[in-house]
């Protein structure tokens, strides 16, 4: 496998150790950019960090594995399960981290959009490559703040072994994901480096026009392709 030049906004967090991102990651992440009215999950109050990532993880898997669906079918369903599992304006704050200040209210808005949808375009493509896994939880560890970090193996597929980990937050009554760890690697880290450098280099309306440059362009794929 060939090395490719790192791209200031390509999440280098997505390389497992076989080179593939998990089948849980991609996902949740890609019903993050998807609108649908979806039926509300079952009392987040009454579930513990762990209980939401296993049922989150058998229903994204019972769908990837139902035959006769195409990708955009996969995908509304898919939303319908994990839409509300993220807390994406924490990420947000958690990737940008001191520079989230840097950004007006109104880019602060944009921001979260525009990432949120880029996450889903990065990974959207490879849904159909993960539908012979499982997802074990393996245990759960009490970190700062409150936090849990769920810890998950996968089982099965290209990735069989491969460690990823789900950091949740519990707030206004629900347990909600704020970071996904692929075998010791934070997503939010490494983008967190990566839009450090753009803002370095740029500010933040060229971080901004970044993210909308590569979402345009995957829409564009998408409506062509």
């Amino acid at each position: 496998m060939t090395t490719s030049p790192r791209h200031p906004l390509r999440p280098a967090g997505h390389r497992s150790r076989r080179g593939a991102f998990p089948l849980l990651v991609l996902g949740l992440c890609l019903c993050l950019a998807l609108p649908a009215a979806a039926a509300p999950p079952p009392a987040p109050d009454t579930q513990s960090a762990r209980e939401v990532i296993q049922e989150t993880a058998d229903a994204v898997i019972g769908v990837l594995q139902t035959e006769g669906l195409d990708n955009a079918q996969r995908r509304q369903r898919i939303e319908g399960i994990a839409l509300d599992r993220f807390d994406f304006r924490t990420m947000s704050r958690l990737v940008l981290k001191r520079d989230w200040s840097r950004l007006s209210r109104e880019q602060q808005r944009e921001f979260v959009e525009e990432f949120r949808s880029y996450l889903a375009h990065s990974y959207g493509s490879r849904l159909e490559r993960y539908e012979q896994q499982t997802v074990q939880v393996e245990g759960e560890r009490a970190e700062p703040r409150g936090d849990v970090t769920v810890q998950t193996r996968i089982q099965g597929g290209s990735v069989d072994g491969a460690e990823v980990d789900y950091r949740l937050r519990h707030r206004k009554g629900r347990w909600r994901i704020i970071d996904v760890i692929i075998e010791g690697v934070s997503l939010v880290s490494n983008f967190r480096s990566q839009f450090a450098e753009v803002l370095d280099r740029g500010g933040p309306e060229e971080l901004l026009r970044r993210l909308r440059e590569k979402n345009a362009q995957a829409n564009l794929t998408r409506d062509t392709g």
